[in-house]
């Protein structure tokens, strides 16, 4: 039953247990995802990080016996979900990146000339028979 229930989080991951008997029937079980082999995408890091139930044996059985619908099924479709926007996120910024590099090579290609500074107007000459005025 175990096995069946994680069937469809192994298509993308290989799954390491650790379980640790507490007092009181208390059990803690430590999932660590790893990529699986058949898997296309490297996995992200915080997908790739241990999980841990804690809960008497029944209730944890009672959990993973729920497959996607229990709490590591939906811990593990909440961490793709995230994985997945990162990787979005990343190749959005990436393409962004190049969009905004090749932009900026035509317009460094042809950089504009530097020009003469423009030259001030002559002064007016004052006829020669009128006095200067400020007014």
């Amino acid at each position: 039953m175990l096995i069946t229930s994680l069937l469809p989080l192994l298509a993308r991951y290989s799954l390491g247990f650790d379980l640790v008997a507490g007092a009181d029937g208390v059990v803690t079980l430590t999932v660590i995802p790893r990529k699986a082999e058949s898997a296309k995408a490297a996995l992200e890091p915080a997908e790739a990080r241990p999980i841990s139930i804690t809960g008497t044996a029944a209730e944890i059985d009672e959990q993973l016996a729920l497959g996607a619908e229990g709490a590591l099924g939906q811990i593990f479709a909440a961490r793709r979900d995230l994985a997945d926007q990162l990787a979005e996120q990343r190749k959005a910024a990436e393409d962004a990146k190049a969009q905004a590099a090749s932009k900026a090579k035509p317009a460094a290609k042809t950089a504009p000339t530097p020009t003469a500074p423009a030259k001030a107007p002559a002064p007016v000459a004052a006829p020669a028979d009128e006095p200067l005025s400020l007014y």
